[in-house]
């Protein structure tokens, strides 16, 4: 997929990258300062010993009260041999060890009869005062033809001023010689850290690349898709993987819900209008015949008369029960109080004995049953109730209403031994303007019984089968309230 127009910043974006640079980053700095503290601590430690050796030598030298005649005669042989091998090397090498002895000017003095060498005049030059080096306990760093030494002095018993310094070149590179395996190590660190880090983040980022490749099915059309579960997912993104499976199926259910409410309220549209079509037409006809002329014969013009007149009450039944429908959907404030749901059953068996006087009616309603209620309310359900009796079944099938109080809700049923529904049918009995085998009446009654219990906090539920009459239980809360 290609994405025109967009710019991209420079740097690094990936999650998995972002993780692995710091990772690396902070070994980094790890490194650095675990090097920086070894090579000070190695050096002072070496420094250290090169200090304590010419502290040593030094305190030898001022303690025996020598003086330098003594300190020649000692010392002839070990200089004799320092200075053949001067003489006999043309490159000069660096001495790792400087001795002068200086008066009190500072200049250097000869021993053995020789003259200062130039590394003898040059320490004395370095060093300037050797008084200095006296009073201070601690070495001095001087620089001596450009080689670094660690120089200390001391006083003879006859005044000479003895000079003595110890090369750190050695120390140098072994330090450097640390810093470079360190760094070396510490690369090979850095590049196997960096190796593991993104195998590893490649691992844990596996759960997220699934929820991208989900996200993106169900943006093409695959509702159903959901973020399957990983072995490796951390806990944090399985609770990610939970949240958004739960989201996906509220998402779903909202996507199926609208689909299924837009094809409901389409079938709604048209059999609303083929409803109050049908009545229209028939209106339409008459007046037509009328207009004519047709209608010569007073029989045939009160016959047309009351037609129109029956298809006029068809057309205020059927939109006052659409307006019933629509206040239900709406959720109006229903006018709650207590109700003798007995009296309200006994009442509607009352007036079906007068419309049926040969139907065979059982009523259970006993005594007083208070529930709190929409007195209006309960009795529209119960006369839709028995309408659907009246207009499904024969006059001559027997009809039980009962009403009972139990495990704190109440339960209204309205049963007949009629012909029952099919299985098909009785999954579409609420369903607006559905008329089992085409009968007669709106197809509303039973939606509008549903949309009132449902406004009561209740439920409708049916038992039907073919051959086997209809049952219809509501269902109330012992308090019925309205629902939230």
């Amino acid at each position: 997929m290609r994405f025109s127009g967009l710019h991209c910043p420079r740097g690094i974006h990936s999650l998995r990258g972002k993780l692995t640079l710091a990772n690396v980053a902070l070994l980094a700095l790890g490194i650095v300062a675990a090097t920086a503290v070894s090579v000070m601590g190695m050096r002072y430690y070496l420094l250290d010993q090169i200090d304590a050796e010419l502290t040593k030598t030094r305190d030898s030298l001022g303690g025996s009260r020598l003086t330098l005649r003594e300190i020649d005669s000692l010392s002839m042989l070990g200089f004799v041999r320092d200075r053949l091998v001067q003489e006999q090397s043309d490159e000069q090498p660096r001495p790792d060890s400087l001795f002068a002895a200086v008066d009190d000017r500072g200049e250097p003095i000869g021993l053995l009869g020789f003259e200062p060498t130039a590394a003898q005049h040059a320490f004395a030059d370095a060093v300037d005062d050797p008084r200095a080096l006296i009073d201070d306990p601690e070495p001095h760093d001087v620089r001596v033809q450009d080689a670094d030494y660690r120089a200390s002095a001391t006083r003879l018993a006859d005044g000479t001023y003895i000079l003595l310094a110890t090369s750190t070149d050695g120390l140098r590179k072994g330090v450097a010689k640390a810093v470079k395996a360190d760094l070396a190590i510490g690369a090979l660190l850095l590049a196997l850290l960096a190796c593991l880090t993104m195998l590893s983040v490649s691992r844990r980022m596996r759960p997220l690349e699934d929820m991208v490749e989900t996200s993106s099915a169900i943006a093409e059309g695959d509702l159903t898709r959901r973020v399957p579960s990983s072995r490796e997912a951390t806990l944090e993104v399985e609770q990610l993987r939970l949240a958004l499976n739960s989201m996906l199926h509220q998402v779903e259910s909202a996507y199926r819900t609208r689909e299924h409410s837009a094809a409901q309220l389409r079938r709604f549209v048209g059999d609303a209008s083929h409803e109050l079509r049908t009545p229209l037409s028939a209106i339409r006809g008459y007046l037509q015949l009328y207009d004519k002329g047709m209608l010569t014969d007073a029989g045939e013009r009160r016959r047309a008369w009351d037609r129109m007149n029956g298809e006029v009450d068809r057309m205020g039944r059927l939109v006052d029960e659409l307006l019933t429908l629509a206040r239900l959907d709406q959720r109006p404030e229903l006018r709650f109080r207590n109700v003798d749901l007995s009296r309200l059953v006994r009442d509607a068996a009352e007036d079906l004995r007068v419309q049926q006087p040969r139907r065979p009616l059982t009523v259970d309603a006993d005594g007083a049953l208070l529930v709190r209620a929409d007195e209006s309310g309960l009795r529209q359900v119960l006369g839709n109730l028995l309408g659907n009796v009246r207009t499904h079944t024969p006059a001559d099938v027997p009809v039980r209403l009962g009403v009972e109080r139990a495990d704190g809700v109440v339960r209204l049923c309205v049963e007949d031994k009629g012909p029952g529904l099919c299985g098909e049918d009785a999954a579409r009995l609420f369903d607006r303007f559905f008329r089992a085998g085409g009968g007669a009446g709106s197809g509303l009654g039973m939606a509008i019984v549903q949309g009132v219990v449902t406004a009561h906090g209740g439920e409708v539920a049916v038992r039907t089968a073919p051959g086997e009459g209809l049952a219809v239980t509501v269902t109330l809360p012992a308090g019925a309230s309205p629902r939230p």
